[in-house]
């Protein structure tokens, strides 16, 4: 069976590139690996058939010679660990980068995510705006704490690693809030991210399935 990767028929992310599919997209990219694609609509997701290869009904799943993964920080790490591009060959510069993806999904993204369901949860309570300014004060300590650790380096580590993949895919997140361009290293860090070709591949093969959604409506 060919590596099989599961993402939305449907993407609810408007073409933007934030489903998690995308981080595990452009980590094949980079590693150089073909995949097919199984799309599911929301109903399915829910069905045993899909629970059978991610127990909360959700994407992505990965499928490779029988072994079935789920969540895309998981699926990231395995690949990185099995194929070069990824991760650094040093021992200690690879578990570095390992932190960092971690970081980004345990550390970073947790205050984004709060703050992007906030303002579809409680815009017509009458404290929604001084909860906003609570949620992106928190928000500016974590990016304050990461653009003072890139500094005026390229990359968190010496090389593009796993963890820039994650961080990056986070980061993406804060597009169109202005948070994001009040440290314009990190700006500039997502651009670059941006800019490779293994991410421009992947954002195009998930734009084009949700083209093709929104021309079968």
């Amino acid at each position: 069976m060919p590596l099989t990767l599961t993402v939305f028929a449907a993407s609810p992310d408007e073409g933007r590139g934030l489903a998690r599919d995308m981080g595990v997209r452009w980590a094949l990219e980079e590693a150089g690996l073909a995949y097919d694609v199984r799309t599911l609509s929301f109903a399915a997701m829910k069905q045993p058939a899909h629970r059978v290869r991610q127990p909360f009904g959700q994407i992505p799943t990965y499928e490779e010679d029988g072994l079935i993964l789920f969540e895309s920080g998981a699926i990231i790490l395995h690949i990185a660990q099995h194929h070069a591009g990824l991760l650094p060959d040093d021992p200690d510069g690879s578990a570095r980068a390992i932190a960092w993806l971690f970081a980004a999904l345990s550390t970073v993204e947790p205050p984004i995510i709060a703050r992007s369901m906030a303002g579809f949860t409680i815009r017509d309570k009458p404290w929604y705006g001084e909860q906003m300014a609570l949620l992106d004060d928190q928000l500016r300590v974590r990016l304050t704490d990461l653009s003072r650790q890139l500094g005026d380096a390229p990359w968190l580590e010496q090389a593009f690693s796993a963890g820039d993949l994650m961080m990056i895919v986070v980061l993406r997140r804060l597009a169109g809030t202005g948070l994001l361009e009040e440290h314009p290293n990190l700006a500039a860090y997502v651009a670059r991210g941006e800019a490779r070709p293994a991410f421009q591949r992947a954002f195009a093969a998930q734009h084009a399935l949700f083209v093709a959604g929104r021309e079968a409506n």
